[in-house]
């Protein structure tokens, strides 16, 4: 197994960097730079009564700062470089103070990217949590009440738009539990230091999210779960084990439950990513301070290395997600075999 995860690893790594590559490439594909768009955008912010000349000649400067005079494949090279040579991920283009000092990409997603983390580990943990028994109990009932419950339930998360539902959290949580809503922190903790009233305060108002990006996700995985457990019920291997006197939870847990849990387990090659960045409507809708907004806003104004940093991170996500999925059904099921 070490050499097959080795192996993965580096072909995992070739993935990472082509698509560090095509995304660079992308993001300058329109034919003008971030300089000007962040100039336009000044001027439709009236800023100074508009942008004069002397403005203008400042672009070249801060072409110059950020290298955008330079050749694109050096841009790149020096971007890796500097990221794997010194930890240096870039500076953004579209975020500075008010002593014309831009910030490092580094400084701009320092807390949004351990929140996206927390936020996302929660939602995949509430996600098993709910799906996997559900599916089973759906499964072992079938043709019951309560199959017929959370199957309308199932159908119901499918249908109605996560940003729908985030309203409807927000309002019941506003109305009737007297809670804060939008966004992970109350106002008295969105600044404040780490310490434990401000973890509680990020636990309270973490299930909101968590329901509503894991709602969809629930839904999908209850019906796997409870499709592939009703096929391996009625097989051959089932029915003898059965027969032969081995009780039902030991027949149920022992052999069906392995293989039916297969799909769940490949599904975090893309659950991990999917979080990340397709969390975006729903992250304006509540006001969360996670990597999807910032991603949209980086693509709309070309900040090159900020855009480049966060496609990389989800690259490397599914890299990993990919791997954990394989080693995890490598566990689970015996029949699967890792070769080199």
């Amino acid at each position: 197994m070490f050499a097959y995860i080795v192996k993965r690893m580096i072909m995992g790594a070739f993935t990472v960097w082509a698509i560090t590559v095509l995304s660079f490439i992308v993001v300058q594909l329109p034919p003008r730079d971030a300089v000007d768009r962040l100039f336009d955008q000044l001027m439709d912010q009236g800023y100074g009564g508009g942008i004069t000349e002397s403005d203008r000649s400042s672009a070249d400067e801060l072409r110059d700062y950020f290298g955008l005079d330079k050749p694109m494949y050096i841009r790149y090279l020096n971007w890796i470089w500097n990221m794997v040579r010194h930890g240096d991920l870039g500076r953004s283009i579209a975020y500075w103070d008010d002593h014309a000092h831009y910030y490092s990409v580094k400084e701009i997603i320092g807390e949004r990217l351990w929140l996206t983390v927390i936020l996302t580990s929660f939602t995949i943990f509430v996600t098993w949590s709910m799906a996997i028994p559900i599916g089973i109990y759906s499964a072992v009932r079938q043709h019951s009440v309560g199959d017929y419950v959370f199957t309308f339930i199932g159908f119901t998360g499918l249908a109605v738009p996560d940003f729908l539902l985030g309203l409807v959290l927000m309002y019941v949580a506003y109305a009737y539990l007297g809670q804060s809503v939008g966004g992970l922190f109350s106002a008295d903790y969105i600044n404040a230091e780490w310490s434990l009233a401000r973890v509680r305060d990020l636990l309270n108002h973490l299930w909101i999210p968590a329901m509503v990006l894991g709602t969809s996700g629930t839904a999908s995985l209850i019906r796997i779960m409870r499709n592939n457990l009703l096929d391996e019920l009625d097989k051959p291997y089932v029915v003898t084990a059965r027969a032969k006197g081995v009780t039902s939870f030991k027949v149920l847990v022992k052999y069906p439950l392995r293989v039916a849990v297969n799909p769940l387990i490949s599904t975090v090659g893309y659950l991990l990513p999917s979080l990340v960045s397709g969390s975006v409507i729903v992250s304006l809708v509540l006001s969360l301070p996670t990597l999807g907004p910032q991603l949209l806003d980086a693509l709309i104004i070309e900040d090159v290395y900020l855009v480049g940093f966060i496609v990389f991170m989800l690259g490397l996500l599914t890299v990993i997600g990919t791997l954990i999925s394989d080693i995890l059904l490598a566990i689970v099921d015996p029949r699967i075999k890792m070769t080199n």
